[in-house]
């Protein structure tokens, strides 16, 4: 055979068994359970013109209204090339890897309500933003910034310093210093934290944001769905680390950065797992039996997820998961339920805590609260609602109240009782992203209510 149509079907071969194999939708309160390619992945050329069109949207729309509520006249986000601003990448227009040598974004609120959109750079970065200068050098680009904040005469001008939220402190100590020296005297004394339009312009989703979310969302899961089945474990051969690696190729394969490691772990009979545990589980060698748990996170359109699902090894003979198991995953879903419940406008973090904290007081079962906003970024601005380590409070991030079109990633667990480990107990790790519309927790993309189950 000719050694080209041997690469040929080598390469189909290849291909054909990168593919996974759809899987069927279930009801959301069942438990979803998709392969990814069930759903559109367009590589990196292709998402260019829908995160531009995203990103133009929120400055036209959003950007306007957050001002106004902070109440900014002008907002500026000044970066250096290797030393960005965290808020930076949020505001410029796909391909975008850096600030190339000082980039300065100027957003000035008109009368109208409308904000103006400008650049002062050497290098113009185009729509949807105004060039107001270009070219020159560094002393010419300051000179430049000094005299438009001149002319546009704001009375509070909004820069990214804050001692609460490192995504609102991005203005560098020699920009600043640089920035100050620029302006036009006494105008030094207009400088105001923007730290509350640069959460508020993180922590909220647009429209067009929500319609795209779900699918970035059903993605993750699918893949998890892949990992914990026998497409990547093999009992008695596959460790957790083996799983985890898998999660990590599949999403590398489908082009989706990853924001941190996947995490896999199994617990079983004979594992230590006791209240004073924080986190139950080890790694090792995956058997029948196991109880398996996995954190994955990726991002895709600039959305972040953050993800923590539950699988169950069957053994020889056994056709289901036991049923102390189905009792302890519809205990975590009511742990889950009990948070969500307390999820109204205007609480803080440290509110929605306390109230669902007193809620499951009376439960049988002892739980732990570590809910944090996602979005932009894994672990994102907004209310703190626990942390692992902090059951009682979060001063600072946990005192931001909450508002609608905001995503979380609902994060918890619980430990309870298995009758079938003799008493012992398994520890029920939860995490799946929602979004707050002003009323209710909405699922993304449906959450875990059925056991994974590896044959």
């Amino acid at each position: 055979m000719d050694l080209h149509i041997i690469r040929f079907w080598v390469l189909c071969a290849v291909l054909c068994a990168s593919v996974a194999t759809p899987a069927v939708w279930g009801q959301a309160e069942q438990g979803v359970i998709v392969q990814p390619a069930a759903h559109a992945v367009i590589d990196s050329r292709a998402r260019i013109e829908p995160e531009n069109r995203l990103l133009s949207d929120r400055l036209e729309n959003l950007l306007p209204e957050l001002m106004a509520e902070a109440d900014l006249d002008m907002w500026l986000v000044l970066n250096r090339e290797y030393a960005e601003d965290p808020v930076y990448f949020t505001l410029v227009p796909q391909p975008s890897f850096a600030a190339r040598r000082t980039t300065m974004l100027v957003f000035h609120r008109q009368e109208d309500g409308g904000v103006d959109r400008l650049t002062v750079n050497r290098y113009p970065l185009g729509e949807p933003y105004e060039e107001a200068w270009s070219g020159g050098s560094l002393d010419a680009q300051w000179a430049a910034l000094g005299e438009l904040i001149g002319e546009r005469d704001p009375a509070r001008i909004g820069i990214n310093v804050s001692a609460t939220w490192p995504e609102a402190d991005g203005l560098t100590h020699g920009l600043h210093q640089k920035l100050v020296a620029a302006l036009p005297e006494g105008f030094e004394d207009r400088l105001v934290p923007a730290e509350d339009l640069v959460i508020r312009w993180l922590e909220t989703r647009s429209e067009q944001e929500l319609a795209v979310y779900p699918h970035v969302v059903s993605i993750a899961r699918g893949v998890i769905a892949e990992g914990f089945s026998s497409r990547a474990i093999t009992p008695g051969v596959t460790t957790t680390d083996d799983v985890a690696w898998f999660l990590r190729q599949r999403f590398e394969a489908l082009g989706l950065p990853i924001w941190f490691m996947p995490y896999v772990n199994l617990q079983r009979p004979g594992v230590e797992c006791d209240e004073d545990t924080p986190f139950c589980g080890i790694s090792g060698v995956i058997q029948p039996g196991d109880v398996l748990h996995t954190d994955v996170g990726i991002c895709y359109f600039k959305l972040c997820t953050d993800t923590q699902e539950m699988a169950y090894v069957l053994k020889p003979g056994e056709a289901d998961v036991p049923q102390g198991l189905k009792d302890a995953l519809a205990q975590g879903n009511r742990w889950q339920d009990l948070l969500t419940e307390q999820f109204v406008s205007g609480r803080t973090g440290n509110e929605i805590l306390a109230r669902a904290q007193q809620r499951m007081d009376d439960e049988p079962w002892s739980f732990n609260i570590y809910t944090h906003p996602i979005g932009y970024f894994g672990h994102g601005p907004g209310p703190t609602i626990g942390m692992w380590d902090l059951p009682a409070e979060v001063p600072g991030t946990g005192d931001w109240p909450l508002y609608a079109n905001t995503a979380y990633a609902i994060e918890g667990s619980i430990k309870t009782e298995v009758p079938e480990w003799d008493g012992q107990l398994v520890n029920i790790k939860l995490e799946q992203t929602a979004v707050f519309d002003g009323e209710k927790v909405i699922y993304l993309a449906g959450r875990q209510t059925r056991w994974h189950r590896v044959r």
